[in-house]
């Protein structure tokens, strides 16, 4: 079904005036999740050691992060189109600091994984709502080169992130890492109360009422191009949460990496995300949508290919990493297109679209992430299979649930 998106007037206000802001802002707000996972993934083994616990104890924190943000969009998204999104944006950011500090002085693992619950559910604030909000400004084409705009910003965060825990670790012990993202979401928390308008009109607000709620949220699950779109992006995350819980075992412990020089791998598979998203934004207006997603879902399952084979036949550090490298950048084509395509139906309830997308793509990736301790810290191979596994059933999900999409939709905007 061909559709015609009219591009609202606040996106021309946006564009003209304030779209560096909004992609700074939103692109902060978006980075919370991969701050949130990747800075502290260098003290994995000395978190271990400092615990006196297991690997697979550990990754229980990125899985709890990560089943806590699922939880906070499910609740989080529907509120902020009842109530705008600032109100609960500001909620958000709070309780994100409040879960930062009680990660850094968690005095065990149990602990800590109980306050990454917390942590997590004020930056499914962040990560919803810049989702919601570039929806509620923006359709059409220009809906999905402003997502790959964020996907400059955002893309620096899995760069800067475990440089940055790297070199904190080299002053400090693991608890300062935390310490950081207490004065991030403080920061990104003066930034939104003080500098962002409020986007979404008391008139385009939806009331929230739970059976409204849920008969919205069965509705999205019913939608066969929805679901298409949102499984596609979110198995894809799903391969990306295996190598991040996996990567810092499987590169310092196996490979014998130091912390910094994981970090630098960590980073340039980032510039990759960044590299690949512009490139996204710069020729979305001359190929359609769809065929770029179906080329980062295709190139993704190259890159899950030539990990698996890397550990399988033995071609050491330099193979593995060129495979990773290919399977995470591919994400920069990916996302940005899947969300715009998802989101573009959405209009009368971006919160709740925007967070189903969310929670299945963080959801699916909490169950991936202990699928990647269950051959021990000896071994690659778990991670690997998980990782080529989810990129095949990523393009599966696209290629059957939305066959029946034309290759090119009327999204022009005016």
């Amino acid at each position: 079904m061909s559709t015609t998106m009219v591009e609202p007037a606040a996106t021309v206000q946006v564009r003209t005036h304030s779209r560096l802001r909004y992609a700074l802002i939103l692109g902060g707000l978006s980075a919370f999740g991969p701050l949130s996972i990747d800075m502290y993934l260098p003290a994995f083994p000395s978190m271990t050691a400092d615990f006196a616990s297991t690997p697979s104890t550990l990754q229980l924190t990125l899985s709890a992060f990560i089943i806590g943000l699922a939880i906070g969009q499910v609740v989080i998204g529907p509120l902020s189109d009842a109530l705008g999104r600032r109100r609960p944006l500001v909620a958000g950011l709070a309780l994100y600091v409040i879960g930062s500090i009680l990660c850094a002085f968690a005095p065990t693992a149990e602990l800590l994984i109980a306050a990454r619950v917390v942590q997590a559910i004020g930056a499914a604030a962040g990560i919803v709502i810049a989702r919601a909000t570039v929806r509620d400004l923006f359709s059409g084409i220009a809906m999905t080169k402003f997502f790959s705009m964020l996907m400059l910003v955002n893309g620096l965060a899995p760069i800067l992130a475990p440089i940055i825990g790297g070199q904190v670790l080299r002053v400090t012990s693991w608890r300062g890492v935390f310490i950081v993202l207490v004065v991030f979401g403080a920061m990104l928390l003066t930034v939104v109360a003080l500098a962002m308008p409020e986007p979404l009109p008391v008139e385009k607000r939806v009331p929230a009422r739970p059976r409204a709620i849920l008969r919205t949220y069965f509705r999205l699950l019913r939608d066969r191009t929805f679901m298409g779109y949102t499984l596609a992006s979110g198995l894809m995350f799903a391969g990306l949460f295996a190598y991040i819980s996996g990567s810092s075992f499987v590169l310092q412990d196996i490979y014998g990496l130091s912390p910094q020089a994981y970090a630098l791998a960590f980073g340039i598979n980032g510039i990759g995300i960044v590299a690949v998203g512009q490139l996204n934004g710069a020729i979305v207006g001359r190929f359609p949508e769809r065929s770029l997603l179906r080329v980062g879902l295709f190139f993704s399952v190259l890159g899950g290919a030539l990990v698996l084979s890397a550990v399988v036949f033995d071609w050491g550090l330099i193979g593995l990493l060129a495979g990773l490298f290919v399977t995470v950048a591919s994400i920069g084509m990916v996302a940005p297109n899947a969300s715009s395509l998802g989101l573009a139906e959405q209009a009368g309830n971006a919160g709740a679209a925007s967070a189903l997308m969310g929670v299945l793509q963080f959801l699916v990736g909490g169950l991936a992430t202990p699928l990647v301790g269950l051959g021990g810290s000896g071994t690659a191979l778990p991670m690997v299979i998980v990782i080529a596994s989810f990129t095949v059933l990523a393009l599966l999900a696209f290629l059957t649930l939305t066959r029946d999409q034309p290759e090119s939709h009327s999204r022009q905007v005016r």
